[in-house]
């Protein structure tokens, strides 16, 4: 057996050879065009390898474009954000939710860029929010592919791609307009560049490693960081320079990131408060209390101030489901992810296990410990975190399984005339599929035969595979390939599921309905929509204006009291029509103790549009409401900015009270969103800032009733 495992030479995908590529000389042949260089790849390739790399990119992004429409305006609270970004460069460099610039959104703007530039090419429409994260994902099946295929051949890249591409979670988020898309991408590269800097010890890889973890930061902060340590740790130790070079180079890389993440920061920070819009989600107006608080420790321990919940502690349950060490593979989260997490654990001790003795530098072993640490060290962050957590979070473990299952289903099929090599694969497809069919069994109703299919499949190529190395090629052959499709038939369907289904609000998953138990909401929510989908709106890719009768206004928390676990499935939106607030299945802001307008949308009549559009030019805002969401959707509907009085939760102290009241006496805002149904007020809690201007505008302003929406004309007092 050989401990450095290279592809065999001659093999498809096989590494090149040393030396710069062949040039075209004068006498030589002519150069090839560039067409023919892109389908043909490297002149070492098999012809087969380059035409499968790109049709297998061409099925990801014809699978994810597929239906993409559907989930409209997906999370309303950054497609705002992208909104206001896209009319003015102010709030695009803020990430501000309105154009106005009140307030920020709870994250650092980067992710809400591609989005926003889109936005202003091709106007305001779901394709334009959501196509540039579906151009993601292929960027990031790519890097997968490339980072792979350079170190295992062409086959283990082509298998990692299609393991990522079949996780449901991915197929979730990388069509909705979160910053998890982002994340994921640039944590891929950081991953990528590490491998490529082991293999030689060159600085550059490394520092451009340093740039994709600064970029990661101004996408979602601190979880950025989490796989720097286990990938420090590998180059100080495997790099083939000295120790002294080694930790110079890592510095210099420290470096590239400060500077790549914290320009931004600092301009922020050093910006004259009273010119900027506040920074949400913090209670002092600072990024780095927002970074290390609400967004950094917190997450961790619980301790969320202006947080919208508590967490469990570990092995408890709370707010946001069970912690402990099992969190990956439960009710909530294991039909999201942890499909083929098992098989990526054995396939990560396995390699592991194989290139023991070789050297130091051996960048087989590197690549299995940098995927796997990540896998780790992320995964065991999202098992133990008691603040907010969200199913879709696991996004970010995606590429890391794909590259280990891809990595690992190779080196052992490379080694397969061992026992114990041949072995392993066929126990790991048997484990894979024993798990897949306890998982579907937590959705009986869900395709009953596939959890049968995929036992007996699963376990009939575990016993072929597990003596591989004995049998012809042919039968070894298809032993592998049932093998393959037993194993990704599950998540296939997941995933199927989840591109058939619009997505909409806060609290998204993936797969079917009643897949996940967690939610937000008392009522039904949090399933495939997330949080209540569905409100009646206009055409696809218009700003919703329809008359759904469930209209939720209002803010901070309008159904009253906290939110509770999720008890139903999520509902789904209608396809055709835009996302709005209440709508079939949603958990509305009336009953049932849930959220309402904190995690989904408003339903913005006809007769709403128009009352705030009258003499919108007037006025700085159209309008303000207490919570994001609810403002998210008044302004995709009219166009206009408007107000989040006390950012996403209602609970940012921001505007004060003494802020908005000169506001209103400047003429700056025409009109305040009440809590509908006749009623002033928000619900029971939202910030004290928040509470006290809704009230004093119940006290003092005309009310004025559109259907069930409730507003108060700031420019007509009562007294």
């Amino acid at each position: 057996m050989t401990t450095d495992l290279h592809p065999p030479q001659g093999a498809a995908g096989a590494a090149p050879a040393a030396g710069p590529p062949p040039t075209s000389g004068g006498h030589g042949r002519a150069k090839p065009r560039l067409a023919h260089r892109v389908w043909r790849g490297r002149p070492e390739d098999a012809r087969w390898v380059r035409p499968a790399f790109l049709g297998l990119l061409l099925v990801i992004g014809l699978a994810y474009l597929w239906n993409l429409s559907a989930s409209g305006y997906a999370n309303s609270f950054y497609s705002a954000a992208v909104q206001a970004g896209s009319e003015s460069w102010k709030a695009f460099f803020f990430g501000s939710s309105d154009a106005a610039n009140a307030i920020t959104v709870d994250k650092p703007p980067a992710a809400l860029w591609p989005m926003a530039l889109s936005v202003r090419l091709f106007g305001l429409n779901a394709w334009a929010i959501l196509v540039p994260e579906v151009l993601m994902a292929l960027a990031t099946a790519g890097v997968l592919y490339g980072a792979v295929r350079r170190r295992f051949g062409a086959a283990a890249g082509l298998i990692t791609m299609l393991v990522f591409a079949t996780v449901p979670v991915a197929a979730l988020m990388f069509r909705f307009n979160n910053p998890d898309a982002l994340l994921a991408l640039l944590m891929t590269v950081t991953v990528s560049c590490v491998l490529r800097a082991i293999e030689h010890g060159r600085t550059k890889w490394l520092l451009w490693a340093g740039v994709a973890v600064g970029l990661a930061f101004l996408a979602k902060t601190l979880q950025a960081f989490l796989i720097l340590p286990p990938l420090a740790v590998l180059y100080a130790v495997l790099a083939p320079v000295g120790v002294r070079r080694r930790f110079g180079q890592l510095a210099l890389s420290g470096l590239a990131m400060i500077v790549a993440g914290g320009w931004w920061v600092a301009i922020v920070e050093l910006w004259p408060a009273s010119s900027r819009p506040y920074i949400g989600g913090s209670q002092n107006n600072s990024f780095l209390e927002l970074t290390f608080g609400y967004n950094g420790l917190g997450r961790i321990n619980g301790d969320e101030t202006g947080s919208v919940g508590g967490g469990g502690g570990t092995g408890g349950t709370g707010q946001w489901g069970e912690t402990g060490i099992g969190r990956m593979f439960n009710s909530e989260i294991g039909g999201q992810i942890a499909w083929l997490i098992p098989a990526a654990l054995i396939l990560f001790v396995a390699g592991v296990v194989l290139t023991r003795k070789a050297n130091r530098t051996d960048t087989a072993r590197a690549a299995f410990l940098a995927w796997g640490g990540s896998l780790l060290m992320t995964g065991l962050v999202f098992s133990f975190m008691a603040g907010i957590f969200h199913q879709y979070y696991t996004v970010a473990l995606a590429p890391s399984i794909a590259a280990l299952v891809g990595m690992g289903a190779s080196v052992l099929w490379e080694e397969r005339s061992r026992i114990t090599a041949s072995a392993t694969l066929g126990a790991t497809v048997a484990v894979t599929a024993v798990w897949a069919y306890a998982l579907l069994g937590r959705t009986a109703d869900y395709l009953p035969w596939l959890r049968w299919a995929v036992l007996i499949g699963g376990l009939v190529a575990g016993l072929g595979l597990a003596f591989a190395g004995r049998l012809n090629r042919q039968f070894a052959l298809g032993a592998a390939g049932l093998g393959l499709v037993t194993a990704l038939a599950a998540p296939t369907a997941y995933t199927i599921s989840t591109l058939n289904t619009g997505h909409t609000g806060s609290i998204v998953t993936a797969g079917p309905s009643g897949a996940s138990a967690l939610g937000m909401g008392g009522g039904p929510g949090g399933g495939r929509g997330g949080g209540g989908q569905g409100g009646q709106g206009g055409q696809m890719g218009q700003p919703p204006t329809g008359t759904g009768n469930g209209s939720q206004q209002g803010g901070g928390f309008p159904g009253g009291g906290m939110p509770g676990r999720n008890q139903g499935t999520g509902g789904t939106q209608k396809q055709g029509t835009m996302p709005g607030g209440r709508g079939e299945g949603g958990a509305g802001g009336g009953g049932g103790g849930g959220m309402g307008g904190l995690l989904n949308g408003a339903t913005v009549s006809a007769e709403a549009k128009k009352l705030l559009q009258a003499d919108a030019d007037d006025y700085t805002w159209v309008a303000a409401t207490v919570g994001s969401q609810n403002q998210a959707s008044y302004q995709l509907a009219t166009g206009d900015p408007v107000m989040a009085v006390g950012g996403f939760n209602g609970t940012d102290p921001s505007p004060t009270s003494a802020q908005f009241k000169q506001y209103v006496e400047d003429g700056r805002i025409h009109y305040f969103i009440g809590s509908g149904s006749g009623s002033g007020g928000t619900g029971g809690s939202s910030s004290g800032s928040s509470s006290e201007i809704a009230s004093w505008v119940a006290d003092h302003f005309t009310k004025v009733t559109v259907g069930s929406a409730t507003f108060y004309d700031l420019t007509r007092p009562t007294t």
